[in-house]
């Protein structure tokens, strides 16, 4: 028996990255899933690559409350009541001392991470099946502070709250909630973020930041994926409102 046999799980920023993987991951363990995203032609190629009978991609950007309505609509209608839900959109904002900082990068920052976190936990909570679970990706810099990245962190943490009043909420229903926080990952994502923050080339971006994580390298897409379904599987049946760290020591 495979760990999400049967299960149904909706993953936000499903075209790529973390979340391509994870959904890869589930998939291979028994899930359906519902990839949800911006970018259509990279969210049809994940569909046709994993199968239709398997994977569903709706375009939906989670700072649109109705768009993520449907789009969980749309997933419910085709596989049924979710069992997963992972919220894992997100942007890194601009890099700049809070004094220079674009104020409205700011704010569609907070409102990638912590509105769209709030919208899709808005809509799927009442299609879930109880005994299900919620893990929205924030990430290490959701547990300690960074300079010049003040949208970012401040979005990340904010995750944080949110699982924590979403857990106690869920409780009752045995629906867990939990944070997921990576440390540096090697994605173009984490690539602009260091080349942005640096100012050199990708490989030598990524030695300096090597240089600040204990196991003294990045984590990959499929450990990320490997925690994630940890979380959403029975495995983790106890665990809820945690913050789960796969940052190779960084936040300790």
């Amino acid at each position: 028996m495979t760990q999400l046999q049967d299960k149904v799980a909706l993953i936000t920023g499903g075209e790529s990255g973390i979340g391509l993987a994870s959904a890869k991951l589930f998939v291979r363990e028994g899930a359906k899933v519902v990839l949800v995203g911006i970018d259509q032609a990279a969210l049809e190629a994940a569909e046709k690559e994993i199968g239709s009978e398997h994977a569903l991609a709706v375009v939906a950007d989670v700072t649109d409350s109705a768009a993520v309505a449907a789009a969980v609509t749309a997933g419910v209608e085709k596989f049924g009541p979710l069992d997963v839900v992972f919220s894992n959109a997100g942007i890194s904002g601009a890099v700049a001392k809070i004094p220079d900082y674009p104020e409205d990068v700011f704010a569609r920052t907070l409102a990638v991470h912590i509105g769209g976190a709030f919208h899709v936990l808005k809509h799927s909570l009442p299609r879930m099946n109880d005994g299900g679970s919620v893990i929205i990706t924030s990430s290490v810099v959701g547990l300690v502070g960074f300079g010049d990245l003040s949208a970012y962190v401040a979005a990340k943490h904010g995750q944080v709250g949110l699982m924590r009043s979403a857990a106690k909420e869920c409780a009752p229903r045995r629906i867990r909630v939990n944070t997921l926080h990576p440390g540096p990952t090697s994605t173009p994502f984490q690539d602009d973020i260091e080349m942005t923050a640096t100012g050199k080339s990708q490989a030598d971006a990524a030695r300096d930041f090597d240089a600040m994580i204990p196991l003294g390298r990045h984590t990959t897409v499929d450990e990320i994926a490997q925690a994630a379904l940890y979380l959403a599987s029975d495995a983790s049946a106890m665990v809820t409102s945690s913050t789960f760290a796969i940052d190779g020591g960084m936040s300790g």
